[in-house]
């Protein structure tokens, strides 16, 4: 029985170890494995099993990109002015062998070669040139830092140069030179904006001022029109007065006419004609030869009846 248990018991370690020695290797990850002291395998992702005493885990690797805030470095520019700069790093593992033998201790090494590629690329740059060519900086040492850490096996993605702190002399200057420059870009805005408010005034005049002329065009138009139908309507009225008379004196020709009127009757008209003829504004009368003798007539007529008038008193007074 005792050596049953034993028996046992050594299996049970036995399994134990050997589960203990089954590594996963995660997604974005790389083991670098040594054995007996160098060298021996880089396990990718998948189970792996590790000779126990023999093999071990020098290094766990990770694939995925990295990011490395350096804090500020102090460099000087072309035209001696000294300032403070600080950089972002974004780096990856592109070989887990050369990243753990190749270097101590790697984001050291690259921080140090970034401090040092900053002060070089810098010293050749004047104060206005390194504020106003920050995606040059970064292009230049991107690549020199990606080929410096190549044996490193480290990738450098990208380097950013996150701000860049002249002195303070110089940031007042600065300010006071960007206020004048807002002053001034205010200053023109008004003056294009009061320009074009003129623009639009005149504009607006104008356009008032041929809408008014329009309408009076327009109103005179209608006023001519409106005269003219006035002057229309009292001709029509006229002419058809003058047609109604026409037709009421053809009307009482023919109704004389019909009538058969003696002599009497047609000289008693032309004495009332005669009438009307005078009470016109005529200065001169033509009268007929036969109203002529009736007016001899009529004067004989009134001398007989005065003469009878003078005898009547004389015999009164015999």
């Amino acid at each position: 029985m005792p050596a049953l248990f034993i028996i046992l018991a050594v299996i049970l370690i036995v399994l134990l170890v050997l589960i203990s020695n089954l590594k996963i290797v995660p997604q974005a990850q790389e083991y670098v494995v040594e054995r007996l002291g160098s060298y021996h395998a880089t396990w990718q992702t998948g189970v792996h099993f590790k000779i126990p005493f023999i093999e071990r885990i020098a290094k766990r690797v990770s694939l995925k990109e990295n990011v490395v805030d350096f804090p500020p470095q102090p460099v000087i520019t072309k035209d001696n002015v000294t300032m403070q700069i600080d950089t972002v790093v974004f780096y990856l593992v592109s070989d887990p062998k050369l990243f753990t033998y190749g270097i101590d201790r790697p984001i050291s090494a690259i921080e140090n070669l970034t401090a040092t590629t900053l002060r070089n690329i810098i010293g050749d740059l004047d104060l206005d040139a390194t504020l106003t060519s920050r995606d040059i900086i970064n292009s230049r040492i991107t690549t020199i830092l990606d080929e410096a850490s190549d044996k490193w096996g480290i990738k450098v993605t990208r380097v950013e140069l996150k701000n860049i702190m002249p002195p303070r002399e110089i940031q007042d200057s600065m300010e006071k030179q960007m206020k004048a420059e807002r002053e001034r870009r205010e200053a023109i805005l008004q003056a294009e904006g009061r320009k074009k408010s003129q623009i639009l005034v005149a504009e607006g005049e104008k356009e008032s001022q041929i809408l008014k002329a329009e309408a009076e065009k327009e109103s005179a138009i209608l006023r001519a029109e409106a005269e003219k139908e006035r002057r229309i309507r009292e001709a029509e009225g006229q002419a058809a007065a003058i047609l109604k008379v026409q037709q009421a004196n053809a009307d009482a020709l023919k109704l004389l006419s019909a009538a058969d009127p003696s002599e009497k009757v047609l000289t008693l008209k032309s004495l009332e004609a005669l009438a009307k003829v005078a009470d016109g504004r005529a200065t001169k009368l033509i009268i007929p030869s036969e109203l002529q003798n009736l007016a001899g007539l009529a004067a004989s007529l009134k001398a007989c009846a005065e003469a009878g008038a003078d005898e009547v008193p004389a015999e009164k007074e015999a």
